[in-house]
């Protein structure tokens, strides 16, 4: 209890460093009118190379009054950044020189991945809003070696980032910084169709990140509270003369050959090789509406899902990781959160929940149509039947309604229709859930989104209800918010997820954000506090579970390391049936407090690493979790990581038992450049006494034409292997474009 009051003491310490702020930190409103750029024709053919030395660049418009908004908000701009555009008959045309006084020796950048993460690397990206809709934008961003991330992002800060489109990139490296040039077709912008004779403008926002010195600029200015992406600051790209819509016709066939064996022992049990033969379209019908069709739907080249012990109460969320699928996913409804989602694609293509063995898809389709005042989407999936599930048909249809600068209502309706199965004894099901959101944001800052859905299932015959209720104020000084979420006992999306049924949670809490303006060493620092309260649905009264995370201590340095000290006092009141990790927990009531330290070096360098420890009570017992990785990249073409987690329980459940469980991690990752890459993944888990292998080797030797390699080995006690499984797939797509 000392220790829990000295943490309080320093929360109310940090408190009174709000006042050492600098004065230049407020949010500031949207433009009124936005800026416009003025975009010429290129006179002459680009080579996208990186090199700049078209005539065609000469004489162009630069773009070079950038906005600060990290480390500090304003002020004066260490790496410059000046930008052109060009265009011609088929392309947008973007070149930028990202200054550097080291140049090459000053690149942060730790691997050749396509679709990277921000936040350890040299970057630089432009975002478009083709229809100026002001609540989306295609992203474009890259590094100084020329990796590629694209995405969608909705509402300033959803992202969709399985959404791949066709664009290149080249980037050079010299003593003063690195070169980009981009080119992004306007068969891949869902512009308005402009009329004869007149031209169009697209809402544009870009980013340079300088990860050295974490300088984060945009164009034009944005708060520092918000993404770059928030498209109500967006300037105008205006004077493009697009041309007329084509067909615009994508085709992706595939051809696949996969082998699986399994082996008891050394006893091989079954095997079976399997060609496949399917393919995806894309048709833009105009620039407002997409149909996307895919036949015989492989996901071999998708990654694996990690291992994870779970000690908790609730359901573990398992991202998405197939394309298809992730494609577009910020339009449904629920996709902001992970404890209610009336539609989540994991529960599609899966012969049980959400890591269960796969299903084949027969076929999908799936239909988005978005303007400026409305958004309209609907999916559909055939799933094959076989001998552990049946055949199922999933559908969902989605109306978004956009009013005011960044308002939205919304209604959803989910049916998931199963097939008998004479051979599982399963009779034919219906489950329909009908979901009805928005979002309102009566100032930039402020954040109000809702959501109230219902569930209908035939083989149950309950009708079940779930809601939740979000609003946020997010400023550059501090965040608060509230979060109460109400799922009852009978709401039962079988298309969608949950993380608890009956149960009523309430989430408020908030935190400061401090830059203390004598203390230049720390970036940032967010001391703050959460509550966690459920109770049931059924009976209010009812308690189930309480906490609160205290963080006093929750800074960032200079250079992006991270430092954490929190507490958790936590109440539990243990009315049902509860064995996490094979653990009975008797049925009681407990309180037990943990601490959270957790440490993390400057990431974006050759050697790095985090380190954590969480110890305390548990339930009757005590629990000490230690978590570490390190990574060593010292090219971007080669990267090492390791990553490992160690439980050490005692006296916890009604037998006060004791469990230790490792669980090891390590992915290396080789690349000659963006485009041929090697990706290794190993784990094992002390638990369950498996490994499991993943192995995959891509060569995108086309513009989002890819020639896949891959092997998965899953061995259970991998030193006295009692069960094994082995897989090989060799895969190629070829996409075109018409």
């Amino acid at each position: 209890m000392k220790l829990q009051w000295f943490v309080v003491a320093i929360l109310l310490v940090n408190i009174q460093l709000v006042r050492g702020q600098e004065e230049n930190s407020e949010n500031f409103p949207p433009p009124d009118t936005p800026l416009e750029i003025a975009v010429a024709k290129a006179s002459s053919p680009i080579q996208v190379d990186g090199n700049l030395d078209e005539s065609a660049w000469k004489d162009i418009q630069i773009i070079n009054d950038f906005f600060r908004i990290e480390p500090r908000q304003g002020g004066k701009i260490r790496y410059k950044t000046n930008v052109k555009f060009l265009y011609d008959d088929k392309n947008l045309y973007v070149a930028a020189f990202c200054e550097d006084s080291l140049g090459i020796q000053g690149i942060r950048i730790q691997d050749l991945r396509r679709d990277f993460q921000w936040g350890e690397n040299d970057i630089f990206g432009v975002a478009l809003d083709p229809q100026n809709l002001k609540q989306y934008a295609q992203g474009f961003q890259t590094t100084p070696y020329g990796n590629q991330r694209d995405f969608q992002n909705f509402n300033g800060n959803n992202f969709d980032t399985g959404w791949n489109t066709l664009w290149r990139v080249r980037t050079q490296r010299t003593d003063q910084g690195y070169t980009v040039e981009m080119a992004i077709p306007f068969k891949s912008l869902r512009y308005n169709l402009p009329t004869e004779g007149s031209t169009i403008s697209l809402g544009m926002t870009m980013v340079r990140y300088a990860r050295r010195e974490v300088e984060v600029s945009t164009f034009p200015a944005i708060p520092q509270s918000f993404t770059p992406y928030r498209m109500t600051y967006a300037a105008k790209l205006t004077g493009i003369e697009a041309p007329p819509p084509s067909a615009n016709v994508r085709v992706e066939p595939y051809t696949l050959y996969q082998y699986d064996e399994n082996k008891a022992g050394d006893v091989l049990t079954a095997k079976e090789s399997d060609p496949k033969i399917g393919f995806d379209a894309k048709w833009a019908i105009n620039p407002k509406t997409v149909l996307d069709l895919t036949v015989n739907t492989d996901f071999a080249q998708a990654d694996v899902d990690r291992a994870v012990n779970n000690l908790e109460r609730f359901n573990i969320f398992f991202p998405e990781r197939r394309q298809f699928f992730l494609e577009n996913s910020g339009i449904w409804a629920g996709g902001l959160q992970q404890a209610i989602r009336p539609f989540f694609s994991r529960r599609i293509g899966l012969q049980g929940n959400f890591n269960a063995i796969p299903a084949p898809i027969d076929v999908g389709a799936r239909f988005t149509q978005r303007t400026e005042k409305n958004a309209l989407a609907g999916l559909f999936v055939r799933q094959r039947e076989t001998d552990g599930s049946a055949a199922a048909n999933f559908g969902v249809i989605r109306y978004l309604k956009n009013y005011g600068r960044e308002n939205n209502i919304g209604v959803m309706v989910t049916h998931r229709m199963d097939d008998s199965h004479s051979g599982l004894n399963l009779e034919s099901n219906n489950n329909t859930t009908i979901t009805v959101d928005g979002q309102i944001r009566p100032k930039s800052q402020w954040d109000i989104q809702y959501l109230l859905s219902t569930s209908i299932d035939e083989q149950t015959g309950e009708t079940g209800f779930a809601g939740r209720f979000f609003v946020g104020n997010d400023t550059n000084k501090y965040y608060y918010g509230w979060v109460t979420e109400y799922t009852d006992a009978n709401y039962n999306p079988r298309m969608g997820f949950v993380r608890q049924t009956n149960v009523i949670r309430h989430n408020p809490g908030g935190y400061f954000v401090v830059r203390p303006k004598k203390m230049d060493w720390i970036r940032r620092w967010d001391p703050g506090m959460f509550v966690n309260y459920l109770h049931d649905a059924t009976d209010p009264t009812q308690f189930q579970q309480a906490s609160l995370y205290i963080f006093p201590v929750f800074m960032w340095f200079k250079d992006n390391s991270f430092f954490e000290i929190s507490t958790t006092p936590t109440w539990q009141n243990i009315n049902f049936d509860f064995s996490p990790l094979g653990l009975d927990i008797e049925q009681d009531n407990y309180y037990y407090t943990r601490f959270q330290v957790q440490y993390n070096t400057d990431l974006s360098k050759k050697w790095s690493g985090d380190i954590g420890y969480n110890f305390g009570s548990f339930y009757n017992g005590t629990r000490n979790t230690i978590n570490a990785a390190a990574r060593f990249a010292p090219i971007p073409h080669a990267a090492l990581s390791l990553q490992y987690e160690h439980n050490d329980l005692k006296g916890v459940g009604s037998a006060e038992s004791e469990l230790k469980t490792d669980l090891y991690s390590a992915n290396l990752r080789l690349a000659l450049n963006p485009r041929l890459q090697l990706s290794t993944f190993y784990q094992y888990n002390s638990f369950d006494e498996q490994g499991r292998w993943n192995v995959r080797l891509s060569w995108e030797y086309m513009p989002l034409s890819f020639v896949y390699l891959v092997f998965n080995d899953t061995q259970t006690d991998i030193f006295d292997p009692v069960q094994s499984t082995r897989q090989f797939i060799g895969k190629v797509t070829l996409l075109k474009q018409f």
